[in-house]
């Protein structure tokens, strides 16, 4: 897949473009049904499959402070949307600027003459341009106008449910009161945050007898408080693990810490990027009367992770 961040260095149009738009935060079940449509027809026109996102997300510009966190940072999105299998990612710099872009001239000036869309793959909610002014019976006007093909996806349909369709606000929501099992039928693959992994206050070793990697988060979104089972992917290898998310009550500092045992490592891995995988809530935080209770029960969700895990 080739990325594209400037699409002013697009010197001549692509060659029967066929093109999803959209913000495609987390990456989801939905946003890879798109995909999935935009490659069928590119194939079938011997056509050129691309997708178009932006960066930063347009709610940050457009509302400032008050946005939701992002389920997957623009490393991760690139990443799963190359996975897709799509030719080309035009990645937009989202300013002012282009947010004051007319519906007429996206289309027109944009897609049609810069891109050369000949199909264009949305969703049933689909708006574009100054003010969300364009919409669905707007681009098929434009469609029978300038000669584009106008498909509209299906909604992917959440498991057991008769309304709700997957959605980035849903996955945000499940993965905030950690059922982190319900967020990855939606997403497709457990939900995951990376980090850098710091120093901490040197308790799990010395203290427990279960040595933790603390995280410096560098994800938006992250799960509930509590213990989960997780797989940590490191330097190309995956491992099993125990992850604790929150405050750790029975200390007294109370500092917000994500702190995850990797099971099967040793070595100094400090400095050092890692991915936590969320696979299964285990349990809530709780607060133990002493340092072995705490132990003990340690070693309970170390077996429990482990059974969970388990192929």
């Amino acid at each position: 897949m080739k990325l594209v961040t400037d699409i002013e260095k697009i010197r001549k149009p692509y060659s029967n473009a066929v093109i999803t738009i959209g913000n495609f935060d987390g990456v989801h079940l939905g946003h890879q049904a798109l995909f999935r449509e935009v490659i069928r027809k590119a194939r079938e026109i011997y056509g050129t499959a691309i997708a178009m996102t932006f960066e930063p997300h347009p709610v940050r510009i457009l509302k400032g402070k008050d946005h939701p966190p992002l389920i997957t940072m623009y490393e991760q999105k690139i990443e799963l949307i190359e996975r897709a299998g799509l030719d080309i990612l035009i990645c937009v710099s989202f300013t002012p600027e282009f947010a004051a872009i007319s519906a007429k001239d996206f289309v027109e000036n944009l897609l049609v003459k810069r891109i050369g869309m000949k199909a264009i793959v949305v969703g049933k909610d689909y708006s574009y341009g100054k003010n969300r002014e364009g919409n669905l019976e707007r681009l098929k006007a434009d469609g029978n106008r300038l000669g584009f093909e106008v498909i509209v996806a299906d909604w992917i349909k959440v498991e057991n449910s008769l309304k709700a369709r997957t959605s980035s606000t849903l996955i945000r929501e499940l993965v905030e009161d950690g059922r982190v099992t319900d967020a990855r039928k939606l997403l497709g693959r457990p939900y995951q945050i990376r980090g850098k992994v710091v120093k901490g206050r040197n308790r799990g070793g010395r203290l427990l007898d279960f040595p933790t990697a603390n995280i410096n988060l560098e994800d938006e979104l992250c799960p509930k408080s509590g213990v989960y089972a997780v797989t940590v992917e490191l330097e190309g290898k995956t491992y099993n693990g125990v992850a604790n998310i929150g405050y750790s009550p029975t200390f007294a500092d109370h500092q917000f810490t994500v702190e995850v045992h990797i099971l099967d490592l040793n070595g100094d891995i400090y400095g050092k990027k890692i991915r936590v995988n969320f696979i299964k809530r285990i349990r809530d935080e709780r607060t133990f009367r002493d340092i072995d209770a705490l132990s003990e029960q340690i070693r309970k969700d170390v077996k429990e992770a482990v059974e969970i895990l388990s192929p």
